[in-house]
């Protein structure tokens, strides 16, 4: 009898509920896997944390060897990529490193932590609100607006209820996902070309009525000369709003789930003040709000004796590492917010991608994630629905009794 060869599949029926059992199946069967849409996965910790560190490039002008939902890269160019690929997100080092140095001057640690007494003031609103109801959506009331409301006035972005605009940023996002259908990808385009005019609008803005917001800052961010172009500045804060509510979302919604699943972790949580830093990596640990990072190789990587060719488009699995029993141990399975190296998993990447907006994220989870479980010790879940996301995924609706 001859057994059928394995075939990651993360269209199949089950894998938006949860894709883990394949994520096994992919560590164990297939380590390094070259998919038949036409793009390579490393799912090991060992490998993931070597390919986020290594020289190779996130430019798609590198691609060679085009992955299926990149058929037409060829003959768009910069319009096939978000943000005209000039986000830091898209950027090899000389330009990634005059990119990152400009904005690092305006999104400090220190500009994050000032932040506190806002994001703790929110929560408390919130919970309030939550309270009053008795049941509601964690995601419309706490996990969405928390993080848009917080990056938005900390780029000096009016706070409105803007339809249009949520619409344009989750259209967006799905740039990061291995779209097959050509529509689509227009739509995503589309989506992508309005929403940098909107936020080119608000640059012009901005530069005429400087304020004490992380826009102006980046306007005014200056290295030995060296400023961001108009076009450079606008995909800068696109990026950084989409980056600033969109993953942190899943990680507030993810994380509320994983402890109401897991109630004797939320009453650790409750009773321990001092192990919200730890739980926060842990919860990132246990479930990474973005599950792909991707580089296009500018040299062969071996990786087992397996060669992956120069100009590959190779996906590092950071979902998959970062429940992998042959770094974090045969519990690697399980929610444990006491875990000694939490810390080192792999979702905010590393090496000079590693995320911007690692401190703003880490400051809302440890403020609102605590919070909640002190407020709702009862608190039940009735459902989740899942956003249907491969990469950036999340719940879109996590129902709660409180």
């Amino acid at each position: 009898m001859t057994t059928a060869p394995f075939v990651f599949d993360p269209f199949a029926p089950d894998y938006a509920a949860d894709p883990y059992p394949h994520y096994a199946r992919l560590r164990t069967q297939a380590p390094v896997y070259e998919h038949p849409l036409g793009f390579w996965i490393v799912s090991r910790y060992a490998d993931v944390a070597a390919l986020q560190r290594a020289s190779h490039s996130v430019d798609e002008a590198n691609l060679t060897r085009l992955p299926a939902w990149k058929s037409d890269s060829a003959t768009l160019g910069k319009r096939n990529r978000m943000m005209g690929g000039m986000s830091m997100l898209d950027q090899d080092p000389p330009d990634h490193t005059r990119l990152r140095r400009l904005v690092a001057k305006a999104f400090t640690r220190r500009a994050v932590e000032d932040l506190q007494p806002r994001i703790e003031a929110y929560v408390d609103t919130a919970l309030d609100r939550m309270a009053a109801a008795g049941r509601v959506d964690v995601v419309a009331e706490l996990a969405f607006p928390l993080p848009f409301t917080i990056i938005s006035e900390m780029l000096g972005i009016p706070v409105a209820d803007d339809a249009r605009l949520r619409e344009l940023t989750a259209m967006v996002v799905l740039s990061l996902e291995p779209l097959a259908d050509p529509q689509l990808q227009e739509r995503v385009r589309a989506a992508d070309a309005e929403l940098f005019g909107r936020v080119g609008e608000l640059v012009r803005w901005k530069r005429a009525h400087p304020g004490d917001d992380l826009l102006s800052a980046l306007i005014a961010a200056e290295h030995e000369g060296d400023v961001l172009s108009e076009d450079e500045l606008t995909a800068q804060v696109m990026f950084l709003y989409l980056a600033g509510h969109e993953t942190t979302v899943n990680h507030l919604a993810g994380g509320l789930l994983a402890l109401l699943r897991h109630p004797e972790q939320a009453g650790r949580l409750r009773t321990e003040p001092a192990l919200a830093a730890n739980a926060v990596e842990e919860l990132l640990r246990y479930d990474s709000p973005v599950h792909l990072m991707r580089r296009i190789t500018v040299e062969p990587l071996t990786i087992d004796e397996i060669e992956i060719p120069t100009g590959s488009w190779v996906l590092g699995c950071i979902a998959a590492a970062n429940r992998d029993p042959g770094f974090w141990g045969e519990d690697a399975a399980e929610l444990r917010l006491d875990r000694p190296i939490a810390v080192q998993h792999g979702s905010f990447g590393a090496g000079i991608h590693h995320c911007a907006g690692a401190a703003l994220v880490r400051l809302e989870s440890r403020i609102a994630l605590p919070a909640f479980v002190r407020r709702f010790p009862d608190a039940v879940v009735e459902d989740v629905r899942w956003n249907g996301r491969i990469n950036v995924r999340g719940p879109a609706e996590l129902i709660v009794t409180v």
